[in-house]
């Protein structure tokens, strides 16, 4: 701890009782501050000073949420999860996944925060551990998952509570909104990341194919087998093993998968040795599970073994604040070892109001297939397709992020934040952030 900032003592509590605290978080390898009720940092580690920590901009006295968000409210007023509201409600901690700003730029940051108790259970002070979270990017990015929409966020908080644990998970979403992405995710978010990471694509695989596929063979097991083949579940030993499209498994094999994940043994096809299997189980499907179960399509104890923590991915059209961030961070990946993409703002707004039933892929296909019409490196609404089923999103809303005729907006409307916040079809978060860009907050 920089002695040149030590931590103020409030009235009525011992500073050695104080001063034992902060030298435990100097110790801490993770971002620590404390703060008082009033949201003041009064004391940071040095963990969070180097990752966190701005040159020329102190923080120490400062609200967390200016430093953090650059609000000038607490979150809860601008539309955020607040945890020290809800860890004043519990008396006990509380955890919540927000965007930060940081050195580096927006990042999502998963906040846990800790109430401090006197003697006489009186809340003194609270603790604050931030851990950057690596997965996903709030910005555009050359790989992985990117979003920051409250949609996406809500599905990355799961995926950040359930990928240090050994639970299987079953990612559940519209085709095309990233399930492999969130899967990979889910294993390199865990202490598996090591090793290896193998997927399984159950569409379109026979009985036959699939047990081959899965479980291996002997040599001789069949014609054509003139050596012994392991299988996708011996690749996966000590890592993840990833079923796409789980709904497409036959029947018949279900039985089978399931004596798998129960038991974790099996055997090759045509052999008589059982083998024991060292996975991390993540599944995805678009299809109605549940539906599935009542026609007899899906084994129910099946359905129960791998839904042990289900993710509901969201579709495109419920993260319409993301498009310009997938479309800038796809426009960057096109750009590896070629010539560099532009966008112009009509054709961001034209992609932005698209309706997008094929969601993440489909963008991204539409983004391929005009880069090769753009010869002079700018995509025009002339490269997109003719206009695709369109929702309708107000122009007050610029892709850049301004808000040109959001004054006007605001002058002939009645509603409340909130409903003025559904009207436009973004967060009231995103509402309160343009507000206070044109000095309206």
């Amino acid at each position: 701890m920089n002695s040149k900032h030590p931590f103020p003592a409030k009235p009525g509590s011992r500073p050695s009782e104080v001063q034992a605290l902060v030298s435990f978080l100097e110790h801490e390898p993770h971002p620590m501050i404390v703060l008082d009720s009033d949201y003041n940092i009064l004391a940071a580690n040095t963990a969070y000073q180097r990752q966190f920590g701005s040159a020329g901009k102190p923080f120490l006295g400062q609200k967390c949420y200016r430093i953090s968000h650059h609000y000038d409210v607490p979150c809860d007023q601008a539309g955020e999860d607040c945890p020290m509201k809800k860890a004043q409600e519990l008396r006990g901690p509380d955890r919540v996944l927000h965007i930060h700003h940081t050195p580096r730029g927006p990042e999502h940051v998963e906040v846990e925060l800790r109430p401090i108790l006197d003697k006489r259970g009186v809340i003194t002070a609270y603790v604050e551990r931030l851990a950057t979270v690596r997965s996903a990017s709030a910005r555009p990015s050359d790989e992985g998952l990117v979003g920051r929409s409250p949609a996406f966020n809500l599905a990355l908080a799961a995926l950040q509570r359930v990928a240090p644990s050994m639970l299987p998970v079953l990612l559940l979403g519209e085709s095309g909104t990233g399930k492999e992405l969130f899967a990979r995710a889910v294993h390199e978010s865990s202490e598996r990341a090591g090793g290896p990471f193998v997927v399984v694509d159950c569409s379109g695989l026979t009985e036959t194919l699939f047990e081959n596929e899965l479980f291996g063979h002997e040599k001789g097991a069949f014609t054509g087998a003139g050596t012994r083949k392991p299988g996708l579940v011996e690749t996966a030993q000590g890592g993840t093993l990833f079923l796409d499209e789980i709904g497409d498994v036959p029947l018949t094999m279900q039985v089978k998968l399931l004596r798998l994940i129960e038991s974790g043994t099996y055997r090759r096809v045509g052999g008589v040795e059982t083998l024991h299997a060292n996975f991390r189980l993540v599944a995805a499907t678009h299809k109605p599970m549940e539906k599935m179960m009542m026609d007899g399509q899906f084994r129910q104890d099946l359905y129960y073994r791998i839904s042990a923590f289900p993710i509901q991915l969201p579709p495109l059209r419920q993260r319409a604040e993301d498009i310009a961030l997938l479309v800038n961070s796809f426009l960057q990946r096109a750009d590896a070892g070629k010539r560099k993409l532009t966008i112009e703002a009509e054709a961001m707004i034209q992609l932005q109001q698209a309706a997008w039933p094929g969601n993440v892929r489909e963008l991204r296909n539409v983004l391929e297939r005009a880069r090769l019409f753009a010869d002079d490196g700018v995509i025009r609404t002339e490269h997109l397709p003719v206009a695709p089923a369109v929702r309708i999103i107000p122009t007050a809303i610029r892709t850049d992020g301004a808000s040109d005729g959001l004054p006007t907006l605001l002058a002939t409307y009645s509603g409340t934040r909130s409903e003025l916040a559904a009207h436009l079809g973004i967060s009231e978060r995103t509402l309160y952030r343009r507000l206070k860009e044109v000095g309206l907050a």
